[in-house]
């Protein structure tokens, strides 16, 4: 099976439009590569004010700079350890400020270093719960008086496969994708009646460089997608257009669902 190479993310070949979004403030955490890149590139294509929280600048501010270049409003980034929930607080109010009250967040930013069941501690696995699952609530608190403030938004939470395939490599990891499900479906109960749904997708094997560095070979790639019933190689910018779809006016009735986007895994 002929792979398709590693690439740079970009959603330039995405046709959709969702004339909504144009003005509107939009944040992604963790935004500054991979899927969370793909995910600012993509609302920004389609007119909204878009800021990004990471904590890696070279590589945020440069893509803050290119994007911005062709963009209708500045891409903002705002450095901040999502483990810090002062600074999750703090990078909310200062985008609020600048972009108005925030209509969608995409809460992407998560790190699956594998970790040996032997060897986790305590400190390890509560650093993990912190960088994977924790922020996904404070910065849904956050947000929620703009949005309810201004009549509703769209909260996406992103979870993985991962702990669908008993991987033994991230316990830590898995645990936290599996509690974003279940976090996702009390948000959406406690903030329907604000008229903010709370969705959550589900990434298969999306090959950025950050995998091709670490952890993926080109035979396991080819084995995953020998699993896929579409047999293609999945970049970043597959998540994009379902992220859009669910933070848009077309899915106005969707709240409190899962939606796996793997090329057919399950």
């Amino acid at each position: 099976m002929e792979l398709l190479p590693p690439r740079e993310e970009t959603v330039t070949s995405l046709s959709a439009s969702f004339p909504e979004f144009r003005d509107r403030s939009v944040l992604v955490t963790g935004g500054g590569s991979g899927i969370g890149a793909a995910i600012v590139e993509g609302f920004a294509t389609q007119g909204a004010k878009v800021s990004f929280i990471d904590i890696a600048e070279t590589e945020s501010r440069a893509l803050a700079d290119r994007l911005s270049r062709d963009s209708l409003h500045p891409v903002r980034f705002h450095k901040a350890d999502l483990r810090d929930i002062g600074a999750v607080r703090g990078a909310v109010e200062a985008i609020v400020a600048h972009s108005g009250p925030i209509g969608v967040l995409v809460n992407n930013a998560a790190r699956d270093d594998r970790h040996d069941f032997e060897t986790v501690t305590e400190e390890y696995w509560d650093d993990n719960q912190a960088t994977n699952l924790r922020h996904v609530f404070f910065a849904a608190q956050a947000v929620a008086p703009s949005m309810r403030a201004a009549g509703g938004g769209a909260i996406i939470n992103m979870s993985s496969i991962a702990f669908l395939l008993n991987m033994p490599e991230f316990p830590g990891y898995s645990a936290a994708k599996a509690g974003v499900i279940g976090l996702t479906k009390s948000l959406a109960g406690k903030l329907g009646p604000d008229n903010i749904r709370v969705n959550c997708i589900l990434p298969g094997m999306i090959v950025t460089d950050r995998q091709m560095k670490l952890w993926l070979t080109d035979e396991g790639i080819a084995r995953t997608v020998e699993r896929q019933c579409i047999k293609k190689v999945l970049h970043a910018d597959a998540i994009v257009g379902p992220c859009l779809f669910l933070a848009s006016d077309c899915a106005s009735a969707v709240t409190a669902q899962s939606l796996i986007v793997d090329g057919g895994i399950f």
